[in-house]
């Protein structure tokens, strides 16, 4: 069905008819990768068992998707401005159902690893679409309506993530197992392709400039060649490959950064851009992000594993024990950004030591049982508390950082946290994993406890480096 194209740069003479029922399609869409980024991860023993996965496997299982989604990300999200958002997030919408029934019909670790990735560049293909069609599509305080919605179903996803994961795993729907946490993408992606035939219309930027799809592919090279060797090297006795391999993923993503502050083809958007990276405020706020994202990726890799394989728990008790970690950031975010405007970096401050406090507490309350196995409630306070700090730091990291960097670099610095995201993702359930499955010889409870001083480190970091930032966040008007 052909629709009307609207652009941001020409004001509409009247709002589009159909845009709530768009938005709630692409927010519907959106949920997919929303869940996937945490139901996968309480169904990861079971795939383990029924696959025969190795540690490194069960790495890649979690890496590959973050991978494959944050090297596409920016990209995508330059494509959709220039050649249209319409066609790009169908595309996105069915490729992800498509890749979905990849992971749930694989045979082997490898068939999974692969459609995993996939997944992760086909919700990168998606997601930004969603985000830059509701900054066409809306103004005012409708716009707010909209990210707020878009926000709400966010916090929601990751909330029931990790508790549907374990209920699909444990029913056994058909005999799937663990195989539904990814079927169920199916159905929700067939819906959401036909709703977006009828309902979305087509948006893009007139003044958007040609992507930079060569630096893509060397920048999603870069960050793989980063990763390889955290994963596989401690089951090949890190050879002298891993270390080349990591300083040549280091020296690709310096110097794609490096080339693109030189080049003066301006109709070239870049991936990185410069001037952000001059401001050491920005600079500091995606190292901060990045590292939120290791040690919380990692964390809920070891922490599903240890539970289930370790504890004997099951995939539905495990998800249960972490509604604890989504309680607390239930309390919190939704004051989160009215703090922040008010406190600024001292908001996030705060939250990074909630973290880190709250994992120090899972640290000490596995480490001194004094039964064969920890129960649930000692593990409730430390979850609790770093939930809870979750919402002060993640939710206005981003507006408080941003208030550093002029609006014209804004949209292309969201995207790069977003990257900074799902890079420090893989390269936690790379790192952390790691030392967990390096020490699990010696029990898991072990190597959780030689895994989470890892965990709690990334959060320290994050609070020393908060001083550093702004000290307000932006504010409605854009201030």
């Amino acid at each position: 069905m052909s629709t009307p194209a609207l652009t941001s740069t020409a004001p509409a003479t009247a709002p589009h008819p159909r845009r709530w029922a768009a938005a709630i399609v692409m927010t519907t869409a959106a949920l997919m990768d929303l869940l996937d980024v945490t139901i996968v991860n309480v169904a990861v023993p079971s795939i383990a068992r029924d696959l025969h996965a190795s540690a490194g496997d069960l790495q890649w299982l979690v890496s590959a998707y973050l991978l494959g989604f944050g090297a596409t990300l920016i990209v995508s999200g330059h494509l959709g401005d220039r050649y249209g958002r319409r066609g790009l997030f169908l595309t996105g919408t069915a490729g992800f159902g498509l890749a979905s029934l990849a992971c749930g019909l694989a045979q082997s670790p490898g068939q999974l690893i692969a459609a995993r990735a996939v997944q992760g560049v086909l919700a990168a293909v998606l997601v930004p679409q969603v985000i830059g069609s509701f900054r066409t599509l809306f103004v005012g305080r409708e716009r707010g309506a909209a990210f707020g919605m878009y926000g709400a179903v966010s916090g929601f996803a990751s909330a029931v993530g990790l508790l549907l994961g374990g209920l699909l795993t444990d029913a056994d729907l058909f005999g799937w197992g663990w195989r539904s946490v990814f079927l169920v993408n199916v159905p929700i992606a067939v819906a959401t392709f036909l709703g977006g035939l009828l309902l979305v219309p087509a948006t893009r930027e007139r003044s958007a400039g040609r992507p930079d799809v060569l630096g893509s592919v060397l920048l999603a090279a870069g960050l793989v060649a980063i990763v390889l060797p955290l994963v596989q090297g401690r089951e090949n006795g890190w050879p002298l490959w891993g270390w080349l391999c990591l300083a040549a993923g280091v020296c690709a993503v310096a110097g794609l950064g490096v080339y693109e502050a030189r080049r003066h083809a301006g109709h070239i958007t870049p991936l990185l851009p410069a001037r952000a990276f001059r401001l050491p405020a920005f600079s500091l706020g995606v190292l901060v992000q990045l590292l939120f994202s290791v040690g919380m990726q990692g964390f809920f890799l070891v922490f599903a594993i240890w539970l289930q394989a370790g504890e004997r728990y099951t995939p539905m008790q495990a998800g249960l024990v972490t509604v604890a970690f989504s309680v607390g950031g239930f309390l919190t975010a939704p004051v989160a950004d009215s703090l922040a405007t008010r406190y600024g970096r001292a908001v996030l401050g705060a939250g990074a030591l909630l973290m880190a406090a709250g994992f120090g507490g899972i640290w000490v309350a596995v480490a001194h049982a004094s039964a064969p196995h920890t129960g649930a409630w000692p593990l409730v306070p430390g979850l609790l508390v770093s939930g809870a700090g979750l919402g002060f730091l993640v939710v206005p990291l981003v507006n408080v950082v941003l208030s550093a960097v002029p609006a014209d670099l804004a949209g292309g610095a969201s995207g790069i946290f977003s990257t900074a995201q799902q890079f420090g993702g893989a390269l936690g359930a790379a790192a952390v994993g790691t030392v967990f499955f390096g020490h699990a010889d010696h029990g898991l409870s072990e190597a959780l406890t030689t895994a989470m001083p890892w965990v709690t480190a990334a959060f320290v970091l994050c609070a020393v480096l908060t001083p550093a930032l702004p000290k307000t966040a932006v504010t409605g008007q854009g201030e």
